[in-house]
């Protein structure tokens, strides 16, 4: 019993040394870049913020974010269209990259709360002690209900008006949902964890800047590097192959349930262990070192 107190007593010690450390970094004052402390600190309050919210609020911020991702479709379908005939579909798929990041920039700026972004920063007050396990879910299931929803809207729409404007076809949109499901699952899960890593990295690195020009080029930066690599984002592929699904025979509805079910837990193991984990766990260890 004696022995359980203590073990007690320095988990306390502990935590208020953590809390005073991120107190203390969250203060301070901000040099060329910010220190790891500050990011974290501004990370959890950004996120204690997001858990205040409404779920009705929280839905409706994650149905605008899967709305406005499928610009990002938009264009790709566009360019699928606009360069098959003038270069072959390997070519082709590697500009669609060029534009993948249009529709990340809109909703990211715009502040709408999109899954693969929020997943390590929504993990972070569950590492510190400040949410439940249940919470973090229901708040990750919002977010993910709101974006897909969004996106079954905008791919309905887009489906109708693409062919209505002459940009592209239905073609175009087999091929683009051929494409990203043309994987086992296992190969689109991993993938996923790469994707969600890189998205949670994202969001970390946004909050170490508040230029707008900076915020743009690392948003840009980081989802060409995910279109041009074939990484599964669950959010946007949501769009993709629900088209393609509606659309074409070549899709069937196990396709879709296979790459959906895959990416969005690859996509979320990424963000929460890889950044939200890591990052959370780097600091606490730097943190309990000094005391």
């Amino acid at each position: 019993m004696h022995e359980k107190t203590k073990i007690e007593n320095a988990s306390e010690n502990d935590q208020k040394v953590i809390e005073d450390e991120l107190k203390k970094s969250a203060k301070a004052e901000t040099q060329s870049s910010k220190s790891h402390g500050k990011i974290l600190a501004e990370q959890l309050t950004e996120a204690a913020e997001t858990y205040k919210r409404s779920t009705a609020g929280t839905f409706y911020s994650a149905l605008i974010a899967g709305l406005e991702i499928g610009f990002s479709y938009l264009l790709l379908c566009t360019v699928f269209n606009f360069f098959s005939p003038r270069h072959s579909e390997e070519v082709v798929f590697k500009l669609m990259a060029l534009v993948y990041p249009v529709g990340f920039i809109l909703v990211v700026l715009g502040r709408s709360l999109l899954f693969t972004e929020q997943t390590s920063l929504l993990s972070l007050p569950f590492f510190h002690g400040k949410e439940s396990i249940g919470s973090l879910l229901k708040l990750w299931g919002t977010v993910i209900a709101g974006n897909m929803i969004g996106g079954f809207v905008i791919s309905f729409l887009l489906l109708w008006i693409g062919p209505h404007l002459h940009i592209f076809d239905k073609e175009a949109v087999e091929k683009i949902a051929v494409h990203i499901t043309g994987f086992s699952g296992h190969v689109i899960f991993v993938s996923g964890i790469l994707a969600g890593w890189l998205m949670g990295l994202l969001s970390w690195l946004l909050t170490s800047t508040k230029d707008t020009i900076s915020k743009i080029v690392i948003i840009a930066l980081i989802t060409s590097v995910m279109a041009f690599t074939n990484l599964h984002h669950s959010i946007i592929g949501n769009i993709e192959v629900f088209s393609g699904l509606v659309s074409s025979a070549k899709i069937t509805l196990s396709d879709y349930l296979i790459f959906q079910t895959m990416a969005l837990s690859g996509n979320a193991v990424g963000g929460f262990v890889f950044v939200g984990l890591f990052k959370y766990r780097t600091f606490v260890a730097g943190v309990i070192d000094k005391s």
